[in-house]
C-alpha cells in the first residue's frame, strides 16, 4: 500500500496493530510515523520497528493519509484540538478507543472529515485479531478498502452500524481477557489432577483454539458442536451440567453487560 500511516499514541494495542501490519508487509516502515508522550516509549517503538517517530502530534497529523488515534478516551478532546489545523485534506481518521463516536471526532476537528471507528483486540499481535469497524458518511468505498486492507493484515474485520459499537468490547475487544481466565482455570484443574503446569497451559490453550476453529470452519451452531462432544451418561455432559448449575452462561452475560455499561460511560 502506498499510503502514509500515522499513529498518535502507540501503546500495547497500537504496537500490536503496527507489528501486524509490518509483519504482513502490507505497508513499508518508511511510510509509517508515530508520536508518543515520552522519549522512553518513542525510543522503544522506533528502534524496534525501524520507523520514524517524534514527540509532536501535529507532525504526525500532517504526515498521515490514514491517522490512527491510539490514545485514551479522555485525551481525544485535547489531542484533536491540538492537531485539527494540521490534519491532511482527505485524511482518514481512525479512532481505536472505546466509547468515542465518529461525530465526536468530527466535532473535535471542527469540520466534516473521514472517520472510521474501530475496536481491535490484542490477538492482533499474533495475526488473529478481531476488529469491528463503523464509518461516517464521508468515507468512500476506496477508503474502506484501504482501512480493511490494513486491519485484515493482522486478523479479521466486521463492518457494523455505529449504533452497535458500544456492544463490541464485550464480545471481542475485552473478551480475550475472559478467555485467558478460562484457560488459566482449565490449567489449574489439570494441575490439581497431576498434569504439569506448562503442559496444562498448552493443552488448555490448544483446546480453546481448536474449538474456536471448529465454530469458524464448520459453521455449525456452537450448541450442536457441544452436543457432538456429549455422549449419553458420559463425563462431558456431567461437566456441562455442573457448569449450568453454577451459572456459567449467566456469569458471562453479566460480565458482558458490565463491560458494555462501562464502555458507554467512557465516551461521556
Amino acid at each position: 500500500m502506498n499510503k502514509k500511516i500515522g499513529f498518535i499514541g502507540c501503546g500495547k494495542m497500537g504496537a500490536a496493530m503496527l507489528e501486524g501490519m509490518l509483519r504482513s508487509e502490507v505497508i513499508s516502515p518508511e511510510n509509517i510515523m508515530v508520536s508518543t508522550a515520552s522519549v522512553e516509549t518513542l525510543t522503544k517503538i522506533t528502534s524496534k520497528y525501524k520507523i520514524e517517530g517524534c514527540l509532536d502530534n501535529k507532525e504526525v497529523a500532517g504526515f498521515a493519509d490514514l491517522l490512527f488515534l491510539g490514545i485514551q478516551p479522555a485525551m481525544h478532546k485535547q489531542v484533536l484540538d491540538e492537531v485539527k489545523i494540521h490534519v491532511k485534506e482527505g485524511a482518514v481518521i481512525i479512532t481505536m478507543a472505546a466509547g468515542i463516536t465518529t461525530s465526536q471526532i468530527e466535532e473535535g476537528l471542527g469540520k466534516p472529515v473521514k472517520v472510521v471507528r474501530t475496536m481491535p483486540n490484542t490477538p492482533s499481535l499474533v495475526g488473529e485479531g478481531m476488529t469491528a469497524i463503523s464509518i461516517n458518511r464521508e468515507i468512500t468505498a476506496s477508503d474502506i478498502t484501504d482501512v480493511t486492507t490494513l486491519l485484515n493484515s493482522f486478523g479479521k474485520t466486521e463492518l457494523i452500524h455505529e449504533d452497535l459499537m458500544d456492544a463490541v468490547p464485550a464480545i471481542s475487544g475485552s473478551s480475550p481477557a475472559y478467555v485467558y481466565m478460562f484457560i488459566e482455570a482449565l490449567a489449574d484443574g489439570a494441575v490439581r489432577d497431576g498434569i504439569p503446569r506448562k503442559q496444562a497451559y498448552r493443552m488448555a490453550a490448544q483446546s480453546v483454539m481448536g474449538a474456536a476453529k471448529m465454530v469458524l470452519e464448520t459453521e455449525k451452531h456452537p450448541g450442536a458442536l457441544k452436543d457432538d462432544v456429549c455422549t449419553p451418561g458420559g463425563a462431558t455432559i456431567s461437566a456441562v451440567a455442573s457448569l449450568e448449575e453454577n451459572q456459567f452462561r449467566a456469569s458471562i452475560l453479566q460480565a458482558m453487560k458490565a463491560c458494555t455499561d462501562r464502555t458507554k460511560g467512557l465516551g461521556q
